[in-house]
């Protein structure tokens, strides 16, 4: 160690853990603003903890989340994706994906930008559309809450049944 590597910053390793909540503020930075949606949806997913009443993040959390903001703001896409992928197991892969793509659609639609993040994960990960897609659907619908408002909506005709297409 260098006189001088105590100034680098961050040094912790790559973990399955910090690469989910920096994947998640990729995802939010994706169109380059961040939507009050998107942050409420990273701290609903990291998990906050109580404290004097309300409701927030909590030390350990707040720690990864500085810590992934920090890299994400020295460091590319693919780069966080070669150092992130060898690590996570399929099961890991697959929460990202689905928190991403929920964070992504969480302000109502998937701007253009995160729909290219998007891919750029499936295609690091290996995973491909037609199996993400099952996912994908559970999700749209999870976020679709026009079928409360729009009694005109598709879904809402007589007859229909919402059924998971494998």
């Amino acid at each position: 160690m260098g006189l001088f590597d105590m100034f680098k910053g961050d040094t912790e390793e790559m973990t399955p853990h910090f690469a989910f909540a920096t994947s998640l503020i990729y995802m939010i930075g994706a169109d380059g603003k961040v939507e009050n949606e998107e942050v409420g949806q990273l701290l609903a997913v990291l998990g906050g903890e109580e404290s004097g009443g309300a409701i927030g993040v909590g030390a350990n959390n707040r720690q990864l989340l500085d810590r992934a903001f920090k890299y994400y703001q020295k460091n590319s896409v693919d780069k966080f994706l070669s150092e992130a992928t060898p690590l996570l197991t399929d099961a890991q892969k697959m929460c990202i994906l689905t928190n991403i793509i929920d964070s992504s659609l969480a302000d109502g639609d998937a701007a253009p930008e995160e729909q290219a993040l998007f891919n750029k994960f499936l295609q690091a990960f290996d995973i491909s559309e037609e199996r993400f897609k099952p996912f994908f659907e559970v999700i749209v619908l999870k976020n679709d809450r026009s079928v409360f408002t729009k009694t005109d909506h598709p879904s809402n005709q007589p007859g229909h049944t919402v059924q998971l297409k494998l």
